[in-house]
């Protein structure tokens, strides 16, 4: 295989402005923040980088338009050492476009999808990873219709998988999704994901119920670290203590984290305790990039705790 992993999904630049009002100014008002920047955004793109931070050979396939966006999240990606070759180029569609407003502990996301939504399984060439995750599944339904099947066959070529659904914004978790997790090696929602998916409220029940669903059941927790479900019952890791400046693409750098560690032979609570330790690391400054580790970064940070 050419690569250690294949990441598919959303790629976008993000406007990301911190200490916005709760209340905002409505009426042509201006109001001043604390700070804003434009990073590479998309929970795919993210993951992408943070792997190959990591020391994963990466590639990243997507859907982007032929424009300045389009360009910068190409050029982003490239400079951090993953392959876009793979990535198609829309003449007629626009980028993905999202603005972050934060807040406090709390942030809000707008996303104008532009050509995410048209991604589909037959834009992907062979594949040359030995492992494929799957980013952003409620924002590409094209994408997300022929999952299940092809999951099955990357199964049967020996290929394991990932897939982490993020945020459903129509909030109805519906659309055939269960039948992707069912041919998943290992599905990485986060809390909320975990409880709509299953309609429960208790994480523990989530994490059994999913587990139950498909393959390996991984919830990321934030400040509380991270609960997987394997062998019949739960392993969890606390949180890494952390100061952040920006949670954007945190739950984005724990999965790379992770997939570095399963990918790497790491048993399951070494993964964890990687994958945790990424999530945190990532938060040290705005954007979802800028602030992912290395492995040495991560084991001198571990060798202080």
């Amino acid at each position: 295989m050419t690569f250690d992993l294949l990441v598919v999904g959303d790629a976008n630049p993000d406007i990301v402005l911190s200490g916005v009002p709760a209340e905002l100014p409505w009426g042509q008002r201006e109001r001043l923040v604390d700070a804003g920047a434009m990073t590479l955004g998309g929970s795919a793109a993210i993951t992408a980088c943070g792997a190959a931070r990591l020391g994963l050979r990466t590639a990243f396939a997507g859907r982007v338009g032929d424009d300045v966006a389009g360009r910068f999240c190409l050029d982003a990606l490239r400079d951090r050492g993953v392959d876009v070759t793979g990535c198609v180029v829309d003449p007629d569609v626009p980028t993905a476009m999202t603005v972050v407003l934060g807040g406090g502990q709390d942030r809000a996301i707008l996303t104008a999808a532009g050509c995410l939504p048209l991604l589909q399984v037959s834009d992907i060439g062979p594949v040359r990873a030995r492992h494929v995750h799957v980013s952003s599944y409620f924002l590409q339904p094209r994408l997300a219709a022929g999952l299940p099947a092809w999951f099955a066959k990357l199964r049967a070529e020996g290929i394991t998988t990932s897939l982490d659904t993020n945020d459903d914004p129509s909030g109805e978790w519906a659309g055939g999704v269960m039948d992707a997790i069912a041919q998943t090696d290992i599905f990485l929602p986060n809390e909320a994901e975990a409880r709509a998916l299953t309609r429960t409220d208790d994480v523990l029940a989530a994490a059994k119920a999913l587990a139950a669903a498909g393959g390996l059941a991984v919830v990321k927790r934030g400040a509380d670290g991270a609960l997987a479900w394997a062998d019949g019952g739960p392993v969890a890791v606390p949180g890494r203590p952390a100061d952040p400046v920006d949670t954007v693409g945190a739950g984005d750098s724990f999965n790379a984290g992770f997939l570095a560690g399963h990918l790497g032979g790491a048993g399951l609570t070494a993964s964890l305790r990687l994958a945790a330790a990424c999530g945190a690391l990532s938060t040290r400054a705005a954007g979802g990039t800028a602030a992912q580790p290395t492995m040495i970064e991560i084991g001198t940070d571990m060798s202080t705790r």
